[in-house]
């Protein structure tokens, strides 16, 4: 006699959410490498998008490629509040501002690169991206900035090749998680609610210190206590890289 096995509405229920939790399980450590969380898979070349979600790190970014004053003034609040950021700078900028350079690692703030010309590097071709690199990487060696060893490609746009090839001249390409656009000037309120709402341990935000940023030097005046307060410690992305004990690599 054939026996058929007919499954409860209850058991289908049951197992639906067993399969979906492990989908869930999959995705995670699909994303996710040894505390360090990649926009790529953990098989393929990846950028560093966020530190550790277990520790209370965090890192704020600045992107400058153009403009000599409003640097000033948000180097000014982090200094107030004792906070040490991570500045990525394009080689053109660096070459026209090297006082300013010096006075951002006079402060202890670290150093990234915007390759030399803020252009996408999806927009060029691929032996245009190298000579980009290897341009802003003589650019620094000639400042006195050897040992650049964060890149974060103009625009922050990339692919698979690109990250391959900044991982082959050392470089670790790093991305963020939390963008308030302060470069649209939304509004001193807007920038800081929407900082203070998405930022969770491991972030890295994303700001500027272009001239065109009109608001950020005076959203950072309620950002930097209100995150401290927040439990929130500010590090640069090496310490916080260092922190979510990264391999020496973070992408295979």
């Amino acid at each position: 006699m054939d026996h058929f096995y007919v499954m409860t509405f209850k058991k289908w229920k049951r197992y639906t959410v067993v399969i979906l939790l492990a989908l869930f399980a999959a995705m995670f450590l699909w994303f996710e490498r040894d505390g360090a969380f990649s926009v790529l898979s953990d098989s393929e070349p990846s950028a560093l998008t966020k530190g550790n979600a277990d520790e209370s790190d965090i890192a704020l970014t600045f992107n400058i490629s153009w403009g000599e004053e409003k640097v000033h003034d948000i180097l000014e609040k982090l200094e107030q509040h004792q906070v040490q950021a991570t500045f990525f700078v394009s080689g053109e900028w660096a070459e026209r501002h090297p006082e300013i350079l010096e006075k951002i690692t006079e402060q202890e703030h670290e150093l990234g690169m915007l390759g030399y010309r803020y252009k996408s590097y999806l927009d060029q071709e691929l032996e245009e991206v190298r000579n980009d690199l290897l341009e802003a990487k003589e650019v620094f060696g000639k400042l006195g900035y050897e040992d650049m060893k964060l890149l974060r490609p103009p625009s922050g746009q990339f692919n698979k090749e690109i990250i391959e090839l900044a991982e082959d001249q050392d470089f670790t390409v790093t991305h963020w998680n939390v963008n308030p656009n302060d470069w649209q000037n939304p509004g001193t309120q807007k920038i800081t609610d929407m900082v203070m709402k998405q930022t969770t341990n491991g972030d890295i935000i994303l700001m500027h210190a272009s001239d065109s940023v009109k608001q950020t030097a005076e959203a950072l005046e309620t950002i930097l206590p209100g995150l401290k307060s927040k439990g929130f410690k500010l590090v640069t992305i090496s310490e916080l890289i260092n922190q979510a004990h990264a391999e020496s690599k973070l992408a295979e």
